[in-house]
């Protein structure tokens, strides 16, 4: 009938034990890794190398999120700014390479006698096992750029490519994925100072 409310769902238990999950997880995760890390991208900020990103679906934004956070959010009072390059943000260039290469190769080729050493690599991949981000991160290492990779899951091929890594050891994407934004924001405002 118009008019009647329909009888509120109790949503309580899965939303405490999705927090739960999150905060366990949160406090899981590697500081000193995190430190190595930062230390790698300031390393390439005063020395002017590039920190080439990328990841599909989600981890294509999260990727995106990062060039904002940096390029902006940290570089912004800074003399020597952060040289962010998200290979999941030029749309059309996806496509011709998909299209007339191969999916797997979107990210690897713009990397083709554009990255050099010094030069970091940061493939986000919740399974691991991306093979766009794979092969990316793959001939980043042949052209001894240094490898940072955030994972889920059992971190899958990427995890073992990674000079360092940052994996979030969980079979849910959803909670892979919010911790791997977190890890940008959390960067973000110890870099900035704020």
């Amino acid at each position: 009938m118009k008019g009647m409310k329909k009888a509120m769902e109790n949503y309580r238990e899965k939303i405490g034990d999705y927090l739960d999950l999150e905060i366990r997880l949160m406090k899981s995760i590697d500081v000193d890794v995190i430190n190595e890390v930062m230390n790698q991208l300031e390393q390439a900020r005063k020395c002017g190398n590039r920190v080439y990103i990328c990841g599909n679906g989600g981890s294509g934004s999260t990727a995106s999120h990062f060039v904002c956070d940096f390029n902006k959010g940290v570089s912004l009072e800074q003399e020597q700014k952060y040289q962010f390059v998200c290979l999941n943000d030029n749309l059309p260039q996806m496509m011709a390479i998909a299209n007339d290469i191969g999916y797997d190769q979107i990210f690897k080729i713009p990397l083709v006698n554009v990255i050099s050493p010094g030069d970091l690599f940061i493939g986000i991949s919740g399974s691991g096992n991306s093979e766009n981000v794979v092969l990316a991160a793959e001939y980043a290492k042949e052209c001894n750029a240094t490898v940072i990779g955030l994972t889920g899951y059992d971190g899958g091929k990427l995890k073992k490519i990674a000079d360092y890594s940052l994996h979030v050891p969980v079979s849910n994407m959803q909670i892979v994925e919010d911790l791997h934004l977190m890890l940008d924001h959390l960067m973000m405002w110890v870099l900035a100072g704020k």
